[in-house]
């Protein structure tokens, strides 16, 4: 019998991941139903997420899809609460969702598209977790895994506000995981770099930018979406029992790059 592999496996766990249509989101749902655990794809596009949660259904994993605009408060507690009447638990919150409609200076955008990025990439993975936390508290366990960006960490130009969000998303983390370790819950964050992706699709597409990013990162590339997956599965497993408020990289070396 295994001692410490079996720790990796997901199996009886139900996880919630936000934003999973498409991209990051959608490799980390596939990543830890491959595990064992049944998932909650969501989107504010419900065909999208039928769409995925029937080709995991077809590779014999369990998969459920809810349309939750995370934007939305009302939305929110409807995805929780229907997870609950589903699956009868909640022990993974992947907040994945997330938005960037401003490329530019911060002195060029307006306080409307502020509030909309600090909306969904702040308010929301701080409101769902909130609403999670009764469950994980019941059962004495959870982990919630909060999807930043180097952006986060180390500031790029263009991306001002979003860098901001990113940056608050991690100190969120490390609060939840202060605050709420007593409990058996577990925080974390992850950083990933620059990963091809439609969300990210006008960086990668800008051949000018590919080329100086790959000379300078010691992997020399742009990461597959389905590279992000592994880390969120370590994560959201018991073999991370004892790892909480990490901010954990997944960036082919970018930071560290100078």
């Amino acid at each position: 019998m295994s001692r410490i592999r079996s720790k990796f496996e997901l199996n009886g766990r139900v996880a919630i991941i936000t934003g999973s249509s498409k991209g990051i989101g959608e490799s980390i749902a596939r990543g830890l139903a491959e595990s064992g655990a049944s998932v909650v794809v969501s989107s504010r596009n419900q065909e999208a997420i039928d769409k995925v949660a029937e080709a995991f259904r077809a590779d014999g994993l369990d998969a459920h899809a809810i349309a939750c605009h995370v934007g939305d408060q009302q939305e929110c507690e409807t995805l929780v609460a229907q997870t609950v009447k589903k699956y009868g638990r909640i022990d993974i919150l992947v907040n994945n969702a997330a938005i960037n409609p401003y490329y530019g200076a911060l002195e060029g955008s307006d306080s409307a598209v502020f509030d909309k990025i600090m909306e969904v990439n702040v308010k929301a993975p701080w409101l769902l977790s909130n609403l999670v936390l009764p469950h994980m508290k019941e059962s004495g366990n959870g982990s919630i895994i909060n999807i930043s960006s180097v952006e986060g960490v180390n500031p790029g130009f263009g991306l001002g506000l979003y860098s901001i969000s990113k940056s608050a998303l991690i100190m969120l983390t490390k609060n939840q995981a202060k605050e709420w370790g007593k409990y058996g819950i577990r925080s974390n964050v992850v950083c990933p770099g620059l990963i091809k992706t439609k969300f990210s699709e006008g960086l990668w597409s800008n051949e000018k930018l590919v080329n100086t990013y790959e000379k300078m990162v010691p992997l020399g590339r742009i990461a597959d979406p389905d590279e992000m997956a592994g880390l969120v599965m370590l994560l959201a497993s018991d073999a991370s029992s004892y790892m909480t408020g990490g901010v954990y990289s997944a960036d082919g070396g970018y930071l560290i790059a100078g």
